[in-house]
């Protein structure tokens, strides 16, 4: 991703943050976020934009494809049903558990007979707090989470922390029943990790 798309991206996160969130702490959440490495993070160390910049790119896709898939599912009016801010705030946030998660490093790889050293992204974990889980506390460290939003963001991931199996009481498909947030927001991350950000239709 090159500086320009970056700045980009940062732009419209910081744009659709301000006019949709309005929360009490909203502002001091986006403030730490500017002075962190949000904006210059990958999405993944290998998986999906594994690249500079990738996180924030990730979390546009999320808000872009929460909205087509409740739009879909609801009609036109989807935003009678569900709240622009929780929207706002569940997609864009949901993995802010991955500031200051990522660090720069290299690899030995054979190019052309020759050894190279490769940039890689490995995982330098500074709070062991899960990962939904991680981003809820970190969240509401500055402002209010409904239940709805804790859920949705905790359970983003489905049944998994970090790809092992997590099975949690109540079940999770307990909480999609209940809390359609939880499932549309898990929806749209699988998607877009699976298809948009690897640039797929």
């Amino acid at each position: 991703m090159t500086p320009t798309e970056i700045e980009k991206n940062k732009t419209e996160f910081i744009n659709t943050f301000k006019q949709n969130i309005k929360r009490e702490g909203a502002n001091e959440l986006l403030d730490y976020l500017e002075k962190s490495d949000f904006f210059e993070a990958p999405a993944s160390t290998k998986y999906h934009l594994a690249e500079e910049g990738g996180l924030c790119q990730h979390t546009l896709n999320v808000n872009k494809r929460l909205h087509k898939l409740l739009k879909d599912n609801y009609g036109e009016d989807y935003l009678t049903k569900f709240d622009i801010e929780s929207l706002t705030l569940v997609s864009l946030l949901h993995d802010i558990c991955k500031v200051h998660f990522y660090k720069k490093d290299f690899k030995n790889t054979k190019v052309d007979g020759q050894w190279v050293k490769e940039p890689i992204y490995i995982v330098d974990e500074r709070l062991h707090y899960g990962h939904g889980t991680k981003s809820v506390f970190m969240i509401q460290q500055f402002l209010k989470l409904y239940l709805d939003e804790a859920l949705a963001i905790r359970y983003h991931m489905g049944g998994l922390e970090y790809g092992y199996a997590n099975f949690v009481e109540p079940n999770v498909g307990d909480i999609y029943d209940e809390y359609p947030l939880a499932l549309y927001l898990h929806m749209a991350d699988l998607e877009v990790t699976y298809v948009d950000d690897k640039g797929t239709k």
